[in-house]
């Protein structure tokens, strides 16, 4: 019996495969406790108060995801006793310009500090883990990392003064974050 060489086209599906697995791999953020470098959220969160509603994201670690963005935001939805709907966005260009989104389904980590938030996007496909690192006593903002540290957001509920902006960044390197490297979207004024 001849041995038949697979075909080009095979061959080329086969490596797409094998890439995307891969890079889909790559993109799970729920790290082995041994990679955690985040600090532990330092307040319980009242998990229908900051899980729900619009949030803008005024700071952020530049991503793939969000090169063009601007005015960048996440909407939540809480659904007891521990799921939330997330769909964040962002404005490509400019604060009015495009909306370019993603949805994902969360899981509250922590039930009764709800601090810890899972969130599964393409069908599970991607993970990624927010942990809360702190927040106002009235909920008007919050600092939001992953455990690696690798990312980190500041949201607040209205567009924010220079000054308080000032000092949430301040807040955020305090929490021993690298505040250099973040970028800061402009905010459409609505």
């Amino acid at each position: 019996m001849p041995i038949v060489a697979p075909s080009a086209r095979r061959i080329l599906a086969l490596a797409t495969v094998a890439a995307l697995v891969a890079g889909l791999a790559a993109c799970v953020t729920a790290p082995p406790p041994g990679a955690v470098r985040a600090p532990q959220p330092l307040k319980a969160v009242d998990a229908e108060r900051l899980w729900s509603g619009r949030w803008r994201e005024v700071a952020r670690l530049p991503m793939k995801i969000t090169d063009g963005c601007v005015a960048g935001a996440s909407i939540y939805d809480f659904t007891a006793p521990d799921r939330v709907s997330v769909r964040d966005t962002c404005q490509v260009g400019t604060p009015e310009g495009r909306e370019k989104a993603i949805d994902g389904s969360g899981r509250i980590l922590d039930p009764g500090t709800n601090a810890k938030l899972r969130v599964k996007y393409f069908w599970g496909f991607i993970t990624w883990d927010y942990w809360v690192l702190d927040r106002a006593e009235d909920y008007s903002w919050f600092i939001s990392a992953d455990p690696t540290f690798d990312r980190l957001f500041i949201y607040t509920r209205d567009v924010p003064s220079a000054d308080q902006l000032s000092r949430l960044t301040q807040r955020a390197g305090e929490l021993g974050y690298d505040v250099d490297r973040l970028e800061f979207p402009s905010q459409p004024a609505r």
